[in-house]
């Protein structure tokens, strides 16, 4: 059986939120934050955890977190709010033409082919994983929840409910090695889709995808889930290739 995660909201920072490593803990403890933001997973205007559960979670002291926050707010990422409601909380990314300047400035030097492989390896050997081990009533609960998210989303809020969509999968494969390399790989995704328009006609052929996924891993047909994800990786790679290059 497949490892469940359980469903409350805060495990869907686990594949990314993790200890840092000794002599790294600043640069590494930023690097998650800044995943955690790019995936979604505390959508805009939304408060990241508390201080204490953040510092815990990364295995740092609560003075390199704070220095971790500060860079984010001169960055104009988030904002610290004082009070009984306070926290820090994510702000929206720049749009229009400067934050298009700044999206493609980040993604130039990123090599295309390496990550939409790395990408569909991690996202097949996921899918055939679920369907092959199964998933308890819980874990297919996770996953029909996932589904009905992105079926309806606001068109906005597409992006970040596919991320969530693809996260709850790469989780309940039961590997937390593989979920955590997934959130990864998608973070720098995201940020490539960030600079291609969303489609209608695209994301009605993914949301058709999405339920022939989930119907084969409920099913139990791995060479069906693994076969649906690898189309639906080639159809994303398609449109970024067509945009990007």
């Amino acid at each position: 059986m497949a490892a469940d995660t359980g469903g409350a909201p805060e495990d869907r920072l686990t594949p990314v939120l993790r200890p840092v490593r000794a002599g790294n803990g600043f640069e590494e403890a930023l690097e998650q934050i800044l995943q955690v933001m790019r995936l979604g997973l505390v959508p805009d205007g939304e408060r990241l955890p508390a201080e204490r559960e953040l510092a815990e979670r990364l295995g740092i002291s609560r003075v390199t977190l704070r220095e971790v926050l500060k860079v984010l707010q001169d960055q104009g990422l988030v904002e610290s709010r004082r009070g009984r409601y306070g926290g820090t909380f994510v702000l929206p990314r720049a749009v229009g033409a400067g934050g298009e300047v700044e999206l493609r400035r980040r993604v130039s030097g990123v090599d295309l082919e390496d990550v939409l492989r790395f990408r569909e390896v991690l996202e097949v050997g996921a899918a055939g994983l679920c369907a092959a081990e199964g998933l308890d009533g819980v874990g297919a609960a996770r996953l029909r929840e996932a589904l009905d998210g992105t079926r309806d989303a606001p068109l906005a809020d597409y992006r970040r409910r596919d991320t969530l969509f693809h996260l709850t999968l790469a989780e309940l494969s039961g590997s937390p090695s593989l979920a955590a390399r997934y959130a990864a790989v998608r973070a720098t995704v995201n940020d490539l889709l960030d600079c291609i328009p969303l489609l209608v006609r695209n994301l009605e052929h993914s949301q058709h995808q999405h339920t022939a996924l989930v119907e084969a891993v409920l099913d139990g047909d791995a060479d069906g889930a693994r076969e649906v994800m690898r189309e639906h990786c080639a159809g994303t790679a398609a449109l970024l290739r067509g945009f990007l290059t």
